[in-house]
């Protein structure tokens, strides 16, 4: 079985429960193979980036296999506002967060040939340089662990949306992440958009950012937030301190 997400953001969850902790989210549009039901439950496979999880059964709309291929098929255009409205029969108004994909609008066999989508439309892949000017749409953005939006993102979630509304797919935590790309010896070599990851005491990578020009980085750390950068890591002006211990930077464009 296969379904898509028809409302602005669902949880994923890590176990059938309401009570369970939130992994990621699933944002309007994306579409993913259902894995197993239970109860009120299925646990699901995103299209995307293969992420798994539970999510509500009520939550979602149910497709047909070739319904999904053809999604999978089709070129990725997406919301590229902070928040914008798809416009459904009856004139009912679906909020959608910045990302969310509208691929599948007015599609007979999916039902939404009356939906109506007027905002900014994204789609292909775009210049490196461009990345940070979609990193700054997300800046105050919450810290919410599992989040994918401008209303709560975690740090992992930021630079696969940026660079997924960029055109460039990045896969979901930072530890998964920091397998793609080419490690680059110094901070010097970097480049603005290049991502840095860091590691916790038992050397797992745990957090990841987005390098800036003149040695600054934007990160998910309590809120979308700039600090600076340097061979330790991430120095937090406000606390004096480094936050975050730097492991590697990676070239991913």
């Amino acid at each position: 079985m296969f379904g898509i997400c028809n409302l602005a953001i669902i949880p994923l969850r890590f176990e059938p429960s309401d009570r369970s902790e939130i992994v990621s989210q699933v944002l309007f549009g994306e579409h993913f193979e259902i894995l197993e039901t239970l109860k009120q439950w299925s646990k699901i496979r995103t299209q995307y980036d293969d992420y798994e999880g539970w999510v509500d059964s009520k939550q979602f709309q149910v497709i047909s296999e070739a319904n999904f291929n053809q999604l999978s098929k089709d070129a990725i255009i997406l919301n590229g506002d902070l928040v914008e409205y798809i416009t459904a029969p009856n004139n009912l108004l679906l909020p959608i967060p910045l990302g969310s994909s509208i691929s599948f609008l007015n599609n007979n066999e999916i039902n939404t040939s009356n939906y109506n989508f007027e905002g900014t439309k994204i789609s292909g892949v775009k210049p490196k340089e461009n990345l940070l000017n979609t990193a700054f749409m997300y800046l105050n953005a919450p810290y919410l662990w599992g989040g994918k939006n401008p209303f709560g993102i975690d740090c992992s979630g930021f630079t696969q949306m940026v660079y997924k509304l960029n055109g460039y797919k990045l896969l979901r935590d930072a530890s998964q992440q920091a397998t793609q790309g080419d490690a680059l010896s110094f901070i010097e070599e970097s480049e603005a958009g290049d991502l840095a990851f860091f590691d916790n005491e038992d050397g797992n990578i745990i957090h990841v950012g987005i390098i800036m020009e003149d040695n600054y980085i934007i990160h998910a750390s309590g809120k979308v937030r700039i600090d600076r950068l340097d061979h330790l890591g991430i120095y937090n002006p406000e606390t004096n301190k480094h936050t975050h211990k730097l492991r590697v930077i990676k070239k991913i464009i």
